[in-house]
């Protein structure tokens, strides 16, 4: 048996990477997939030959999306419905669902399914010469090298701007990311910025909210998956101490593998949260320029909101 650190106080599916998405009572966890349903949309810039999120794009941040069916582990993946910022509703499947969106975002895009790992061209980073610094990131001594060289140039340039860094700030350790991330938008098979899970806790909100009162310190800025409501007797940042640990969720077992560094897309406004810059600034500061936790899954089975969570 573990140490007990308290319940699943919420569960968030989000169908369309970079929108607002779904609050469940449970959910079946898998290891690829995470959350069934998580993410099985993103858009593509038809321009850049990219898959592109919020970070390009923050007024996605404004829209939500729902699935009109169900996903199943067999079956396809379902349409979803979108709300975009001025009320309106947009199916996945309607006629002019890319012209819609191309509207919102000022590029011409496309709302992609989730494709198979195989298709390595459909991830595959726009940037000239990135097959080779794919090959050479296999190397961990490569990427370091690579995240120290990252703020020089254009491309620094382009980084900071994505990790809504001040010049006197630090740009994260890109480094503690899987290798497949230099070359790819995201593991393969997957719309993820970098692991199938993502959870806060309720002690590091409080923590933050201690630290930078004047800030609303919304679980919703952070796009978890799970928020964690930590008994009273836990406080601060716990998470960030729980890297190469184990997490008993219900009947998933979750490994604790990198904290999360954060980049502009907390600061955005979403429906019912404001823009706030001050969120990063104290995240850099304060905390090591992370809050929450990434996981990768050890164990599927099905979480439910009220289950108790164990450190293992």
């Amino acid at each position: 048996m573990g140490t007990r650190i308290g319940t699943v106080r919420s569960i968030h599916r989000y169908p369309v990477k970079s929108m607002a998405g779904e609050e469940l009572s449970q959910i079946q966890v898998t290891a690829l997939g995470g959350l069934l349903g998580d993410r099985l949309y993103a858009l593509r810039d038809e321009k850049a030959k990219e898959i592109r999120g919020a970070k390009k794009w923050p007024v996605l941040m404004q829209c939500s999306a729902r699935f009109d069916g169900e996903p199943t582990e067999s079956g396809g993946v379902p349409p979803v419905t979108m709300r975009l910022p001025d009320g309106t509703s947009l199916r996945s499947d309607a006629a002019d669902c890319a012209e819609a969106l191309s509207r919102l975002v000022g590029r011409p895009v496309t709302l992609c399914p989730i494709e198979p790992a195989s298709n390595r061209a459909h991830y595959r980073r726009a940037q000239t010469g990135i097959r080779v610094i794919g090959a050479l990131s296999r190397s961990v001594a490569f990427r370091r090298v690579l995240s120290k060289l990252a703020d020089v140039g254009p491309q620094g340039a382009e980084l900071r701007q994505d990790f809504g860094r001040e010049p006197h700030e630090p740009l994260p350790d890109l480094s503690v990311f899987p290798a497949e991330i230099i070359e790819y938008t995201s593991p393969l098979g997957t719309y993820f910025d970098a692991f199938p899970l993502h959870l806060v806790t309720t002690a590091t909100l409080a923590h933050m909210a201690a630290l930078r009162p004047e800030t609303t310190w919304d679980a919703r800025r952070f796009r978890p998956n799970l928020v964690i409501e930590t008994d009273p007797s836990l406080t601060g940042a716990l998470e960030l101490g729980w890297q190469g640990k184990q997490l008993r969720i219900g009947g998933v077992i979750a490994t604790c593998t990198v904290s999360t560094p954060r980049c502009s897309m907390v600061t955005h406004a979403q429906p019912g949260v404001e823009r706030d810059t001050g969120v990063l600034r104290s995240i850099v500061k304060d905390t090591d320029q992370c809050l929450g936790m990434y996981a990768s899954i050890a164990q599927e089975g099905v979480m439910q909101v009220g289950d108790a969570v164990e450190l293992e």
